[in-house]
């Protein structure tokens, strides 16, 4: 299997149990789906950079450079990550304060 292959199947896992956790009915699953969808679409973005190992990332006559826009793409959606999570925590814990409830509606399911 080849390194490209191995990437867009460990994207795609991690994305599906993402999306999975986001249509859960509880407000801790959805946090952790949101976090999981950010890391994919991280890796994502980092992987589409084509990756080189061992290029300086300055221009030279003749040598392969290493693109510094996914890495600063990437760094700058880790931090957006980190605050939207907090942001969406600490609405849960409101909605749960108001509710009584963690299920993402309000209302507990009926059994």
């Amino acid at each position: 299997m080849t390194i490209e292959a191995l990437m867009a199947t460990g994207i795609g896992w991690v994305t599906a149990c993402g999306l999975y956790l986001m249509l859960r009915g509880r407000s801790f699953p959805v946090v952790l789906g949101l976090t999981l969808l950010g890391y994919a679409v991280n890796v994502f973005i980092f992987a589409m950079g084509r990756l080189a190992i061992g290029v300086p990332p300055i221009l030279r006559e003749g040598v392969a450079i290493a693109d510094p826009l996914p890495q600063a793409l990437v760094l700058t959606a880790i931090v957006i990550g980190f605050a939207t999570t907090g942001f969406v925590i600490e609405m849960a814990l409101r909605s749960r304060d108001a509710s009584g409830t963690d299920h993402v509606d309000g209302q507990e399911p009926r059994r």
